[in-house]
């Protein structure tokens, strides 16, 4: 079964994590409108900060594996969270869970 992955910065202001992940999921289910996951599993994932967030990007870029990135326009369109769906993915077995 697919599982939606949500990876947001702990970096940031204390109620933002939870922001930013909901903005990553809405801006999944807009670009992905006939999706598999259908509001199964949903993971959320604290990365240390934007370069960690980064590394992962193109970590799963390198395999291929393009997720759904949220930039966050009060922050100078830093990204904040992304979105990613997926069977278990190894890249994520380090993370902290929120």
């Amino acid at each position: 079964m697919k599982r939606l992955y949500v990876l947001v910065r702990l970096d940031l202001e204390k109620s933002s994590p939870a922001v930013q992940a909901g903005h990553a999921v809405a801006e999944f289910m807009l670009r992905n409108p006939n999706n598999k996951w259908k509001n199964s599993y949903l993971i959320y994932l604290g990365v240390k900060s934007l370069d960690r967030l980064e590394q992962i990007v193109w970590k799963l870029g390198k395999e291929r594996i393009i997720p759904i990135q949220f930039h966050e326009p009060d922050l100078d369109n830093q990204l904040t969270a992304i979105a990613i769906e997926a069977n278990d993915h190894k890249l994520f077995k380090n993370l902290r869970l929120l």
